[in-house]
């Protein structure tokens, strides 16, 4: 009985239910493991393995979350601040919400991991993100879903349409037409863009990239900032205090573009400073999530120092 065919999948369920990269795989490696010491009572007249590795996998994070506080992200909690100057205090006592690793996710579902749809899910109860990901990201039918959850169809289509009213709420629609591919052309030209006016620390070419009501938010630090005056403002700190000539690298997170951006070291060089998430609708830049967490860094296997 092999389960490893389905150990990549297994790992983005999990996220979207935890919002933890880090946490998804400790959970999927218990699921392989509660799957395998109860593999001789596996029936497949009853589920597919495919449906059976779910059930395991949904009640692994559900005990996980019993309890627990929701992952935000510091737009979730709070007004914008309204000083950029104001000290930067990290609140590691939360526990913010992760990123997650293009390269650790199949190309089909990458789309429905935005990190602000993630984000907005984390505010549904576990049991109703549950339904909403296996039934409109993951395809079960409301039978199946009732199945994993011990429950029945019409309480599984409840808890659907309560979960679609909340998200609708926040504003979250499932579908993310209006957030930008990140190979599309349009996008990748405004990322390179904003590339080279970081590397410059050309604060108003980067201003010039953002709309309106962009916003910038930097967990763990509880702060963000709404609107291209005070994102110029702050970027305009960052480079008084870390300096100019930045390095920046390409990748993708969440089915987005993302920046690891690397700041000149005081003898020679750059060293990873942090990982930008970055939303891009239409020709300009909507929201930048600026991770500092080196297990954030770790995941995405990024060097700490580079020429």
């Amino acid at each position: 009985m092999d389960f490893e065919p389905y150990r990549a999948e297994l790992v983005t369920y999990c996220y979207r239910m935890t919002g933890s990269f880090h946490e998804a795989e400790d959970l999927v490696q218990e699921t392989m493991l509660r799957a395998w010491k109860a593999r001789d009572r596996y029936d497949p007249g009853r589920a597919s393995l495919r449906t059976w590795l779910y059930r395991i996998a949904t009640n692994a994070c559900l005990t996980a979350l019993r309890g627990r506080a929701r992952r935000p992200l510091p737009s979730g909690l709070g007004a914008p601040g309204d000083d950029p100057q104001v000290p930067l205090t990290p609140a590691f006592d939360i526990p913010w919400l992760q990123p997650f690793p293009d390269a650790r996710a199949e190309v089909a579902v990458r789309a429905d991991m935005r990190l602000a749809l993630v984000a907005a899910m984390q505010t549904l109860p576990p049991r109703q993100r549950a339904v909403l990901v296996l039934r409109e990201v993951l395809d079960f039918t409301a039978a199946e879903v009732a199945v994993q959850l011990g429950t029945s169809v019409p309480a599984v289509n409840s808890a659907l349409q309560r979960a679609r009213a909340t998200l609708a709420e926040a504003g979250e629609a499932t579908g993310a037409g209006q957030v930008g591919e990140p190979d599309d052309p349009k996008v990748r030209e405004v990322i390179e863009r904003y590339m080279r006016a970081f590397e410059a620390a050309d604060v108003p070419a980067l201003v010039r990239l953002l709309t309106d009501d962009a916003v910038l938010e930097m967990p763990p630090v509880p702060l963000w900032f709404l609107g291209r005056r005070d994102y110029g403002l702050f970027m305009r700190r960052v480079f008084d205090l870390r300096g100019t000539a930045w390095s920046l690298r390409r990748l993708t997170a969440n089915g987005q573009p993302a920046l690891a951006a690397y700041a000149p070291g005081p003898g020679g060089g750059h060293r990873l400073h942090t990982l930008q998430v970055v939303t891009v609708a239409g020709d300009r830049v909507a929201r930048n999530v600026v991770f500092a967490d080196p297990g954030v860094f770790q995941a995405f296997g990024l060097p700490g120092e580079i020429p």
